[in-house]
């Protein structure tokens, strides 16, 4: 193992977005043998459980921190990763034990950080010197140490039971689990990934061949299999089949089509869809970020339901979903001039999960106008009740809202954003064959008078929504539209 010093790049959101998902604080952690490594090499070790509610499963996360001199020797260094690897299988082992009664669809990982920590003579001293304390330790100068794990080293240097029988724990080093997180970006992709790295292992140890050279290699692979638009393909046959749209989305298939013949434009494609999984992120996380504050500001009462809660509804979105939603929103300035000045509505669906749709309301340029902001922004509520009491989806969860004002100020494009989250109980199968009954009933009157399908959303009771409230947030979104390419 090297002795090299990893430094801190650019993670992106991931790590940001996993706290929404957290849920409860970290729990301090005690590993069995931890303590014989402190006295025999002068370390200190901090552990911490956290328990993540993930879109698709729990996943349960320990974070292990070793803190060594920084003179330690590299065959010392490996000798005490091997042991606290083993502790920590230990302790997992008898956490599973534990829960087995409890057990649920998951997933658990271990982040493997080692520092090497200079300007002190001792890390482990006497029990009641304040600089026992692992908090002290920042006190000192600390450098990360780069280490991989990768397949080879269950393999030929800690052989551990990888059987398809029992969830196995997955060790990550502190360097690559960042990594994984910057390449994957969503919730949903990290969750796909740990069942993609755990098969990969278990068919290592079935074949005692290693099935990849090291962590990015896997991840880069798995980023660039059609597989990942697997879950997008199974939502939009099914928006078909309940006649929410009435083919193939274009771009899902022309973006799957790319990644299966390894063509040149498919990394074209994961450009964009990067690129929008970060504004996606940004937007998400600023918009209810900026409800949270606006209660606080005007020492507004919270409603129950956290506001996480409703961050994980944004968040809940994989990386072709987050194109297709930030694609809608660049498209914008390219629109006909009319339809700009007028405004107009756009119907999105998430490709992550059937039960929530998305209702795009861009502003007209008239400010007194009838879809003006300040006529259609109070209306926002009763535009997603009305869009859960006709939209025919069994499914149906959530609908939300999103109310856009293109700001052009000094040369630079600029989106004004206000959201309605609207929760929507699901449809019964008579519930959902009445409402197309009633849709098919409303279109032949229609037919008959002659007249187009009305606008406005005040004809329609809403009698599906939920009564609770919930947030409405205006906020200025300060991410530029893009500019067309020179």
């Amino acid at each position: 193992m090297s002795h090299s010093i990893t430094t801190m790049p650019d993670w992106g959101y991931l790590t940001t977005e996993l706290v929404s998902y957290l849920q409860a604080d970290a729990m301090a952690v005690t590993l069995a043998g931890m303590h014989t490594i402190e006295h025999e090499y002068n370390a200190q070790y901090i552990a911490r459980h956290y328990q993540y509610q993930l879109p698709l499963g729990k996943l349960q996360l320990l974070e292990l921190t070793l803190y060594l001199p920084y003179d330690t020797e590299s065959v010392d260094i490996e000798a005490v990763r091997m042991t606290a690897v083993k502790s920590a299988l230990t302790w997992y082992k008898s956490l599973s034990t534990q829960n087995e009664a409890n057990a649920s669809i998951g997933y658990e990982a271990m982040i493997f950080d080692i520092q090497l920590v200079g300007g002190s003579s001792s890390l482990n001293q006497d029990d009641n010197d304040d600089s026992a304390n692992p908090s002290n330790i920042a006190n000192s100068a600390l450098q990360r140490l780069k280490h991989n794990f990768g397949v080879r080293y269950f393999l030929e240097d800690l052989v551990v039971d990888m059987s398809e029988s029992m969830q196995q724990l997955q060790v990550f080093s502190w360097d690559d689990w960042y990594s994984i997180a910057a390449a994957v970006r969503t919730p949903c992709e990290l969750w796909r990934f740990l069942a993609y790295h755990l098969e990969q292992l278990q068919q290592s140890a079935v074949n005692h061949i290693p099935s990849f050279e090291s962590e990015d290699a896997l991840v880069e692979r798995f980023l660039q299999s059609p597989d990942l638009f697997a879950p997008a393909i199974v939502v939009d046959n099914a928006l078909i089949k309940n006649e929410v749209q009435d083919k193939p989305n274009s771009a899902l298939v022309a973006i799957t089509l790319a990644y299966k013949n390894q063509s040149s434009t498919a990394q074209m494609y994961h450009q964009h869809m990067i690129q929008a999984a970060t504004i996606w992120s940004q937007l998400s996380m600023q918009m209810i970020d900026t409800y949270g504050k606006k209660h606080v500001a005007n020492n507004e009462e919270q409603t129950e339901t956290p506001l996480a809660h409703w961050q994980r509804q944004l968040l809940d979105e994989s990386l072709f979903s987050r194109h297709e939603l930030i694609r809608t929103l660049y498209r914008h300035p390219k629109q006909s001039a009319a339809l700009q000045k007028d405004g107009y509505v756009v119907h999105q669906h998430s490709y992550e999960s059937l039960g929530r749709h998305y209702v795009l309301v861009f502003y007209s340029q008239e400010s007194k106008g009838p879809n003006s902001k300040a006529a259609v922004q109070p209306k926002l509520a009763k535009i997603a009740q009305d869009v859960a009491t006709r939209l025919p989806i069994i499914e149906l969860h959530h609908v939300v809202v999103l109310g856009i004002d293109f700001i052009t100020e000094n040369n630079e494009n600029f989106f004004d954003i206000d959201l309605w989250i609207q929760p929507v109980d699901a449809m019964t199968q008579r519930e959902r064959q009445l409402t197309k009954q009633m849709q098919k009933l409303k279109q032949q009157e229609m037919n008959k008078q002659n007249t187009p399908p009305a606008s406005s959303v005040e004809d329609s009771k809403p009698a599906k929504a939920q009564k609770e409230k919930l947030p409405q947030v205006q906020m200025s979104l300060t991410i530029p539209a893009r500019k067309d390419k020179q």
